[in-house]
């Protein structure tokens, strides 16, 4: 029986070492299969945390985060990792490219370590770089950029590199974590239009992480963080 929900956190509370306060600390968060759903909150509200619990990172002191269908806190951490690398990818607010690797061979860096993602990229077409240079053009990243090193792209044009990065393969949940704060408003809009279309295609839970509040139009869901989280003396 398929879980309802992708991602299921219940009766959640999470403090770093040494805080007299959790950072966090809600009865329930739950995100459907497919869903678009917009996070928001100021800076120090505990975003990076949730992002944290939802990937595995971390771990709760109380509570249970549930990741389609698995109970995280049952994994060992090289189990975490695992899962994290097969079923989600994450666009990082820096981006986190590697500058000595050219667009394409970043963008296949996930289907080094997921043989699960490997395998669903070499379902769709007859090698790994040519689906890589396929969701790159579907991106909108000229050709003639694939073969650079990333570091020699504009940072627009990087962010469609670390799109594509966590689009390949078709993990289930994309998380993005405020990948648009570097980019002027025509830019902002036209990339998140191009990563719904994206995540549509693939069938994938996009959520995607910001404090800025102008972005939540975009989306039919959205969880506004300081409502949600009943922590007092947050700070991450």
């Amino acid at each position: 029986m398929t879980c309802p929900n992708a991602l299921t956190l219940e009766n959640i509370q999470f403090s770093w070492p040494k805080k007299m306060q959790p950072t966090l600390a809600f009865p329930q968060l739950n995100i459907a299969h497919q869903q678009h759903v917009f996070i928001k909150g100021p800076s120090g509200c505990g975003k990076s945390t949730l992002l944290g619990l939802l990937c595995g990172i971390l771990t709760p002191q109380q509570g249970q985060v549930s990741v389609l269908g698995q109970d995280l806190s049952s994994l060992k951490q090289a189990q975490r990792d695992q899962f994290r690398a097969d079923h989600i990818g994450y666009i990082f607010q820096q981006f986190n490219l590697l500058p000595y690797l050219s667009v394409i061979d970043n963008v296949l860096l996930p289907c080094r370590f997921s043989r699960l993602r490997k395998q669903r990229t070499l379902q769709d077409g007859p090698s790994l770089p040519q689906q890589a240079k396929q969701l790159l053009l579907r991106l909108q990243l000229p050709e003639n950029c694939f073969d650079q090193p990333v570091n020699e792209l504009s940072i627009g044009q990087q962010q469609r590199v670390a799109a594509a990065r966590a689009l390949i393969g078709k993990p289930e949940i994309i998380i993005a974590d405020e990948p648009t704060s570097s980019l002027d408003t025509d830019n902002r809009q036209a990339f998140i239009s191009l990563l719904m279309e994206q995540a549509n295609q693939s069938q994938a839970c996009l959520i995607f992480v910001s404090h800025d509040a102008n972005l939540q139009a975009h989306f039919e869901h959205s969880v506004d963080l300081t409502q949600l989280n009943q922590a007092t003396g947050v700070s991450a």
